[in-house]
């Protein structure tokens, strides 16, 4: 090896060595804006799984109390896992998708995170709103607050409408989901607004079965490499070379 090339192997060497400093052993660009902290890797966990299943919980409950299960109709327990867990922990959820690239897992974990919050807020006695229906004479709720959440619920289903079109080219679980939702306001809207009781029942009883697709799409999304088995999402188009 002649003087120069020896040289010149030298300094590729020292070159090399130095990008390898600004590097950790997993990759990563090498943090020291705080040196008295170790480096750590960073690496997003899947989000869907939370939201699926935080959405599935919510469900639940509101087809529970709506059907009034067990003759329970009072919703103050279900308000608290509409805040915490179907409204917090599903906009967590969508905040992550965010970060992740995702726009639709985004838009529906967030907006849906919302729709359990707002919901949960209408029969929160602190808020006022349901007082604002009530008459202070007689404690009734006056039929105008049925219409109200008719409203309310009709909001809901466009847009939801919306998220199903933008669900065709994902998953035959997460289409039907969205479809059956669909069903579910659209028949809950319906019968608020025209006072039918058996209307609001088929609505509420249909729900479970949305809440059971959440489930299933969110244990799919958490089992999927930890377990020896895995729940399928039935792929609406099979992945193309």
């Amino acid at each position: 090896m002649t003087s120069s090339s020896a040289t010149k192997h030298q300094d590729q060497g020292v070159h090399q060595e130095d990008i390898s400093r600004t590097y950790t052993a997993g990759g990563h660009v090498e943090d020291r804006s705080q040196p008295g902290l170790p480096t750590i890797h960073r690496k997003l966990a899947n989000p869907s799984p939370l939201g699926f299943l935080s959405f599935a919980t919510s469900m639940f409950l509101i087809s529970t109390f709506g059907i009034h299960a067990r003759g329970v109709a009072i919703p103050n327990v279900m308000i608290a896992v509409l805040i915490c867990f179907g409204g917090v922990a599903q906009y967590i959820a969508g905040i992550v998708e965010f970060m992740t690239g995702n726009t639709f897992g985004a838009s529906v974990f967030v907006s849906y995170g919302a729709f359990n919050l707002s919901y949960g807020l209408i029969y929160l006695p602190g808020t006022g709103i349901i007082s604002a229906y009530t008459d202070d004479k007689t404690g009734q709720l006056s039929s105008s607050f049925n219409q109200a959440i008719a409203i309310y619920v009709w909001a809901w289903f466009i847009l939801t409408v919306i998220f199903t079109l933008g669900a065709i080219r994902g998953s035959w679980v997460l289409f039907i989901d969205l479809l059956l939702l669909d069903v579910v306001l659209l028949m809950l809207a319906a019968g608020l607004m025209v006072d039918n009781s058996k209307l609001t029942l088929a609505a509420y009883s249909l729900g479970y079965i949305v809440a059971f697709l959440s489930y299933w799409a969110g244990s799919a999304g958490l089992l999927s490499g930890a377990t020896p088995f895995e729940l399928p999402m039935f792929p609406m188009f099979a992945d193309r070379d």
